[in-house]
């Protein structure tokens, strides 16, 4: 038998009394620390309520398995993690394994830092984009920074979940994350992040040490928000009662305001700057061709590719505006080169 069980964000002593028999009667409880630190004081509880039948379970005991599975085809066992236990995906891929080897598997839900963070921030559930991950590697930035663009075009408010260790005891801290996030800004240059864009800074959720802060980067780049677990939130586009509640919940450095009203879809950015070249281009094209009316219908294409651009790109046809200008540049380029002006200098 084994329980995936879920301790929410108040952790034991959130518990339910039907939580407590469950660990009490089970004969070998693992306590994964890799989705989620665990605080001494919930070990030590813990540790005195199923006594000797407790083991920390690290990254890679969960993710192999065996030992877990091998467990629990004789004894009861309990998988116990902070917030949901299925928010982790491997909690699921695991009990995917265990119902193919035939083991008997059951389930206690809890709250989930996620939800729980976004209704303490008081935003709507229903507007948070795809999460992403904060790590140190310079790698991963361009994920995130593409993500965020992504819901804010559409919207919705951004969840940075900021790397954790168990292995290293490390957390990332908002501060270096804010960085993280300026820098992809210089290498993207997407003109979707600067030191204006509101944020939210949500520390310590479910604690009684849990703070909320908010302000443009620039002003919380200033702060220092204490110990573990923060994670960010970058709103899109905010109602009125989430900007009201956001006031009445947090410390507001700065007046809260939408993100997403700045944000420039990268193909609008992309025909705002081609057209206007390629129109250029073309005049330089018609002046060279005006007395060879057998190249005037190519001339006459390209104008109607830079035309349709235009018009769908306020039609909302991304891919279409972007292939037509690019089909303008082609011909012209082509016009050009039979000239042998290289269009690339």
């Amino acid at each position: 038998m084994l329980w995936f069980i879920g301790l929410g964000i108040s952790g034991i002593d959130g518990t339910s009394p039907d939580t407590i028999k469950i660990l009490k009667k089970a004969d070998v409880v693992f306590f994964e620390n890799f989705t989620s630190p665990i605080p001494k004081s919930d070990q030590s509880k813990i540790k005195k309520l199923v006594k000797n039948r407790f083991r920390v379970a690290p990254r890679w005991l969960v993710e192999d398995g065996k030992t877990i599975l091998a467990e629990a085809k004789k004894k009861t066992v309990v998988l116990l993690a902070y917030g949901d236990p299925y928010i982790a995906t491997t909690h699921i891929e695991l009990r995917t394994r265990a119902e193919l080897e035939k083991i008997r598997t059951k389930t206690v839900h809890a709250a989930s830092a996620i939800p729980s963070l976004v209704g303490e921030c008081g935003l709507q559930y229903y507007k948070i984009g795809r999460p992403v991950t904060v790590m140190r590697e310079q790698q991963s930035w361009s994920t995130v920074y593409y993500t965020i663009y992504e819901n804010l075009i559409k919207g919705a408010h951004s969840i940075l979940i900021l790397e954790y260790s168990s292995i290293e005891n490390f957390f990332l801290d908002p501060k270096d994350a804010i960085s993280s996030l300026l820098f992809a800004e210089k290498e993207q240059k997407r003109s979707v992040i600067d030191d204006s864009m509101y944020a939210i800074i949500a520390s310590r959720i479910g604690s009684k040490s849990q703070n909320i802060t908010a302000g443009k980067l620039s002003s919380l780049a200033k702060i220092d928000f204490g110990k573990p677990p923060h994670t960010i939130i970058i709103p899109g586009r905010m109602h009125f009662t989430e900007t009201d509640a956001l006031k009445a919940f947090a410390k507001c450095l700065d007046e809260p305001f939408d993100n997403s009203s700045k944000i420039q879809k990268i193909s609008d950015q992309m025909i705002t700057k081609y057209v206007p070249k390629a129109r250029r281009a073309l005049d330089e094209v018609i002046k060279m061709f005006k007395d060879d009316r057998n190249l005037q219908p190519v001339i006459e294409n390209a104008q109607l590719y830079i035309d349709d651009a235009e018009k769908f790109q306020s039609e909302g046809k991304e891919e279409l505006a972007i292939l037509s200008i690019g089909y303008a540049e082609g011909l012209i380029d082509a016009l050009r080169l039979s000239k042998g002006i290289d269009p690339w200098t």
